[in-house]
């Protein structure tokens, strides 16, 4: 006779549930990045702004955009606006969100060839302060007395904004610049190589650096706070000062390249240029459209004395024929370099950062008559006239924001106690 068993020992053996692997947790963490970003980026665009247009907007449930809009609001990055809403002017009112653009703000560094500029920005990327530091007479000033000096104008600038807190520090410049490492790693105009600014200036902030090239930085502020804004077609931006680069974005990405190194069009040949280039070849585009070759021929008809290109534009307004041909002659130029890159990319739109585009229609006019009447609507110049490289500098650090606005719980927990800022 068969022994019977008892009862219990017929029920199923309890299994321990396992956590989630570690590609599971950052799959979840993707995911809850991305939601977050496109919640908030709706909200920079369109806000004030109601949950449940953020969720026909984003494409996210009900649920989850109460949830992101709950957790962005006790980071300070998001509030609830004063004006209330009803739908269709019955029921209980709604609450729409909008940014707090208030409290936090973002350091911006640009370093040009003569000066560095350092400023603050706030979540609409909009300059809150800002602070030219002129470098020394002469090339070549050390990149440790620059990137010191940038840090010391960020704490004055921060230390007369008490009411304003701090989430990171963007550092923008030309040349090639390793995003991903944080170092400058040419810039033949300073001379310098291999210069590890994210470390630098975070050594002395005690806040989280990030570094690009402003070509790719102000792709950002376009496709954030520009024209372009909410716009995920491709853009293409040119940028013309001592310093000649470009960037190009599609689909919201700006392209970088191994190391970063996208965007480096110093050296294409420009047909009908005659400067000589240090390369030593002829008629290279950053030789030719330089802000230092523009002075040095304004010097030389006797237009001004000074290197300042600011003086040159000063003087076509005031009617000086010769400071209006050079502008002309050197739009004509860009535009001649911009069709060269529609062939090449042929992007929806290309943006321009150059000195007579952005402040003279008649330049406008001859570097869209340079690219010629089929694609010149598509050109269009900086969103940014009167703070270009504050906005440059500031951008890089809202980019990583509005990428992962997540991220700022770390930042804003640090923030709480004073660091070396």
């Amino acid at each position: 006779m068969p022994l019977s068993m008892p009862s219990s020992s017929l029920a199923p053996t309890p299994v321990l549930a396992r956590p989630p692997s570690p590609t599971r947790r950052a799959v979840d963490s993707d995911r809850r990045r991305t939601s977050a970003s496109a919640i908030l980026r709706s909200v920079l665009a369109h806000g004030p702004v109601a949950r449940s247009t953020i969720a026909r907007l984003t494409g996210l449930s009900p649920a989850s955009v109460t949830d992101h809009c709950n957790r962005l609001t006790a980071l300070g990055l998001i509030q609830g606006a004063a004006t209330l809403r009803r739908s269709n002017g019955v029921g209980r009112p709604h609450v729409p969100v909008d940014l707090d653009d208030s409290r936090f703000v973002v350091g911006g560094v640009h370093v040009a060839v003569p000066y560095t500029t350092v400023a603050l920005l706030d979540l609409r990327g909009r300059v809150v302060a800002e602070r030219r530091l002129d470098h020394e007479e002469g090339e070549g000033e050390r990149d440790a007395d620059v990137l010191s000096n940038a840090a010391a104008g960020l704490r004055s600038l921060l230390a007369a904004a008490p009411d304003r807190v701090p989430l990171g520090v963007g550092l923008a410049t030309g040349g090639w610049v390793d995003r991903d490492s944080g170092t400058i790693v040419e810039h033949p105009l300073l001379g310098w190589r291999d210069v590890r600014a994210r470390e630098v200036i975070h050594a002395l902030t005690g806040l989280p650096v990030h570094v690009d090239g402003h070509a790719r930085a102000l792709v950002n502020a376009e496709r954030l706070f520009g024209r372009t804004a909410g716009d995920s077609r491709s853009v293409l931006h040119l940028f013309v000062g001592n310093v000649v680069d470009a960037a190009f974005a599609t689909h919201d990405e700006v392209h970088h390249g191994p190391r970063s190194q996208s965007g480096a069009i110093a050296h294409l040949p420009l047909a009908g240029g005659t400067e000589r280039c240090d390369c030593g070849r002829t008629g290279c585009l950053q030789a030719e459209l330089s802000e230092r070759t523009l002075c040095r021929r304004a010097r030389e008809a006797g237009v001004i004395r000074t290197a300042d290109p600011m003086h040159i534009l000063a003087a076509a307004a005031d009617g000086d024929p010769v400071a209006v041909r050079l502008l002309l002659h050197r739009a004509r130029m860009v535009g001649r370099a911009a069709g060269l890159l529609l062939d090449v990319l042929n992007p929806d739109s290309v943006v321009v950062t150059e000195m007579g585009a952005v402040h003279r229609e008649d330049c406008l006019a001859a570097l869209r008559e340079e690219v010629g009447p089929d694609r010149a609507a598509a050109v269009v110049p900086t969103s940014f006239p009167d703070s270009v490289l504050a906005v440059a500098g500031g951008s890089v650090a809202l980019d990583v924001l509005y990428r992962d606005p997540l991220s700022a719980s770390s930042v804003r927990s640090r923030t709480v106690s004073p660091g070396p800022i």
